[in-house]
């Protein structure tokens, strides 16, 4: 399958690209600095060069904070983008794989979230992933996969992999015990992005998430008895407490069982998270 990654620099890019690859796609992997997608002829010649079968859009602007000084920057890349990527699935002939974010929900009451559930984002970076979702849909075959807390590929990138460098070198960790999360292994949301369009499953909306939810202090305590270091390292702190200049969903968790009854079962956030720490060899500490 001759297929398109965009934002190939980024973590759910690489390992987009090199998953994809082992699968023996022919993949045109095109990092910011090679192809932007805020520029629409560039763009749309670049693909129409490359004659793909699908387009995954692993590129996108995620400076939450950042994005309230910069709306237009944000907008650019998370709708306007997809806007002119949805004209060119049309024209082109490709399906178009793109990803959002639990950011488009409120997260102010405890519940599971569902693909059918009200959206309310909250600040400039939410909102135009809601708008990127919306341009997304008008391409006629589509699939835009919610992700969320994303960890995985280059080490050291991830919240999650802060936190293992942390217990790694014996300190204390903070780690939010009152936001509640599913987290996205980017090796197990690769998998399931080429096994949605391999299986030809219906075009729509999926949360593509490792199965279950967790919050941040359960997360890393978990993780520190997976590479024996002590759990009272960690150290649970209230999200709700603090002052920031764009609020995040404190209860995030998001259901995956429409991709299940799609065909495609992600694995546990545990087994993931056990799978991640294996690939960094991380050495166990001294008796």
């Amino acid at each position: 399958m001759n297929v398109v990654v965009l934002g190939a620099g980024g973590q759910l890019g690489q390992s987009m690209t090199t998953r994809a690859r082992a699968r023996g796609y022919n993949v045109s992997a095109w990092t910011r600095r090679e192809v932007d997608i805020t520029e629409p002829k560039a763009l749309a010649a670049a693909l129409a060069e490359a004659k793909p079968s699908a387009v995954f859009n692993c590129a996108a602007y995620a400076r939450v904070d950042e994005a309230e000084d910069e709306p237009a920057v944000a907008l650019a890349a998370n709708a306007w983008a997809l806007r002119d990527l949805a004209r060119l699935s049309q024209s082109l002939g490709f399906t178009l794989v793109h990803y959002s974010t639990d950011f488009v929900f409120e997260g102010s009451v405890p519940a599971i979230h569902s693909e059918t559930d009200e959206t309310n984002p909250r600040g400039v970076y939410a909102t135009s992933k809601l708008l990127g979702e919306r341009f997304a849909a008008e391409a006629p075959a589509h699939y835009i996969l919610r992700v969320e807390s994303l960890f995985g590929g280059a080490a050291g990138k991830s919240s999650i992999d802060t936190l293992l460098n942390g217990l790694i070198a014996g300190r204390e960790v903070r780690a939010f015990a009152d936001r509640t999360v599913s987290p996205s292994f980017v090796d197990d949301v690769s998998d399931a992005s080429m096994a949605l369009v391999e299986s030809h499953a219906p075009f729509g909306l999926y949360h593509c998430v490792n199965s279950g939810y967790t919050t941040w202090a359960e997360l890393t305590s978990a993780a520190a008895r997976m590479i024996d270091r002590p759990e009272s390292l960690v150290v649970p702190t209230n999200m709700a407490g603090l002052t920031m200049r764009v609020p995040r969903p404190l209860y995030a968790a998001l259901s995956n069982e429409k991709l299940r009854g799609a065909g495609v079962a992600m694995p546990t956030w545990q087994d993931a998270l056990a799978r991640h720490i294996a690939s960094r060899n991380i050495a166990r500490p001294a008796n």
